[in-house]
């Protein structure tokens, strides 16, 4: 995981270069290098090492003309070295290499050939592709400057303040001078109809587990992010059973505004269960606040949402890697894949159920994948994202809509993926862990942290400048206090059109209230009361 910056075009020099690139350095504390090319394009990366501790320094020149830099991981650049690429001669044992070389073997025609997350430039001369991985998983921007240079980074505060005009470059594409945008990942999926896979409970189970053994490839530690929910307690049992193999013994950590949370106390029975090395991080609601300046910029985004989240994110990515934890893995994508968020109960039919979750997996790098890179990336710390593997997302998204509507299983949300792990014969959670409702991470970290970041906000801004949020914020405008105050600060770091408009918002669908949190739902609410009544003595 990395910091890339490409300029194509001539006449910026390489300390202007530098210093755009020094912007992201958070990304790759490790090293830091720059190319400037015969021709005047500058190649410049901010390194963190995950492989190829001592010879993966970037920018990677291939056999012969042709420079690279690459943000992310390739799981299957040992495979890759073997068979297609097994003529050319290496420089480094760095995955990152093989990019270099498939262009120099395929031109432009290899991004289905890489099994992994990325964002990449490589350059040949006046030649130059520009890519990103099927989802989104790394961020990366594009821009055009007043000169008509192209510039690439992996964060828009790099190049925002350079190009007239910027945007975010779409998953799933690559980039040439000659052929314009190309989308190279298309997948049968994408058709709503074609979600006529039968379910296969084994099949689910094998090809998750395969996806977490990819994304443990490492030469520093790994540990995971485990907030006691399905999602990363699913991957936290399945990363822990594969480290076992290896004699190694799995990190998680959890955060929580006090050890009462419901996060926290999940985690905790999820840790005890299995035998993790489990650290717990507290932070308070002020602490939350004051850092939320820092964080939209960090973050490059006013969405409520993601903000809400990544605050406990961002504390508790500091607290990993000062612990000197380098690689951890995260559960995003299940929601997505699977209907798991709260309002796909209210689905109308299996049609309409089949394209949400559609398009949720394809707009996730507008939210929770920009919310778990740069939360994480803040700290020099790389979250992998095993329900995002290519593989297991065919299979999965597949499967016929009605064996994922909760309405199918008396409302319970992502049933068949909880099924596909509930093996009594060999249990990888507690029955109540596999079985528990679904929670925004914002909200489980404990239920004041809204409460009281939706009051400060209410304090901050007049009722007068609500009022006033269409004309001076025309596009996306802000419709609460919490809106506008996010927009404000995201608009003080980033004043230009073209950043506002990288932001999607996310408004639930099939629910009278339009607030993204769970806890808005009503089976939420109705979920909540029947716990209450449970705990009456009569």
């Amino acid at each position: 995981m990395c910091g890339i910056l490409a300029i194509i075009g001539k006449g910026k020099d390489a300390e202007s270069v530098k210093e755009l690139s020094k912007r992201m350095s958070h990304r790759g504390p490790d090293e830091s290098d720059l190319h400037v090319m015969e021709n005047g394009h500058v190649l410049s990366h901010e390194r963190l090492s995950i492989i190829d501790l001592h010879s993966g320094r970037q920018p990677i020149q291939g056999s012969s003309t042709a420079y690279m830099v690459h943000n992310g991981e390739i799981y299957n650049h040992q495979e890759l070295r073997e068979s297609v690429l097994k003529e050319h001669t290496f420089r480094t044992k760095s995955d990152s290499e093989v990019i270099v070389h498939l262009y120099e073997e395929f031109g432009y025609d290899f991004c289905d050939k890489i099994d992994g997350d990325f964002a990449f430039v490589v350059v040949n001369g006046d030649d130059f592709i520009a890519a990103r991985d099927p989802l989104g998983v790394k961020p990366l921007y594009y821009g055009l400057d007043q000169r008509g240079r192209i510039y690439f980074a992996s964060e828009m505060k790099s190049l925002a303040d350079q190009c007239k005009t910027f945007s975010t470059f779409p998953p799933g594409h690559y980039y040439t001078p000659k052929t314009g945008f190309v989308k190279y990942y298309r997948p049968a999926y994408e058709d709503y109809e074609k979600a006529d896979q039968k379910l296969d409970l084994e099949l689910i189970r094998t090809t998750l587990t395969e996806a977490t053994r990819k994304r443990l490839m490492s030469d520093v530690p790994i540990g995971v992010l485990l907030s006691g929910g399905l999602d990363s307690s699913l991957t936290s049992a399945i990363a822990s059973r594969l480290l076992a193999e290896q004699g190694k013994k799995l990190h998680s950590f959890s955060i929580g505004l006090d050890e009462n949370a419901p996060d926290a106390l999940a985690a905790r029975k999820v840790a005890d269960y299995l035998g993790t090395e489990h650290h717990e991080i507290h932070f308070t609601a002020e602490e939350g606040i004051a850092i939320l300046d820092k964080l939209i910029w960090h973050l490059e985004t006013y969405d409520v949402t993601s903000i809400r989240a990544s605050t406990p994110m961002y504390f508790l990515s500091k607290a990993i890697s000062d612990a000197g934890v380098k690689v951890v893995l995260s559960g995003e994508g299940a929601d997505e894949i699977f209907g798991g968020y709260l309002y796909f109960r209210n689905a109308p039919s299996a049609d309409e159920f089949q394209k949400e979750a559609i398009e949720r997996v394809q707009k996730l790098f507008t939210a929770d994948l920009l919310r778990a890179d740069k939360s994480t990336m803040a700290h020099g710390l790389e979250a992998r994202v095993p329900f995002l593997d290519k593989e297991f997302l065919e299979i999965a998204m597949r499967i016929n809509a009605e064996e994922k509507q909760p309405k199918t299983y008396d409302g319970k949300e992502k049933y068949i993926l909880r099924k596909a792990f509930d093996t009594p014969e060999d249990p990888y959670l507690p029955q109540e862990v596999l079985w528990r409702q679904k929670e925004q991470f914002s909200d489980g970290v404990g239920y004041s942290w809204i409460d009281q970041l939706i009051t400060y906000c209410a304090s901050q801004v007049a009722d007068e400048q609500l009022s006033g949020a269409v004309a001076e914020f025309p596009y996306n405008s802000p419709l609460t206090k919490e809106a506008y105050f996010y927009r404000s600060i995201f608009h003080k770091h980033y004043p230009q059109i073209s950043a506002a408009q990288t932001v999607r918002k996310w408004i639930p669908k099939w629910q009278e209230n339009q607030d993204p949190s769970g806890r808005a739902n009503e089976a939420h609410v109705l979920a909540d009361m029947e716990i209450v009544k449970s705990s009456v003595v009569i």
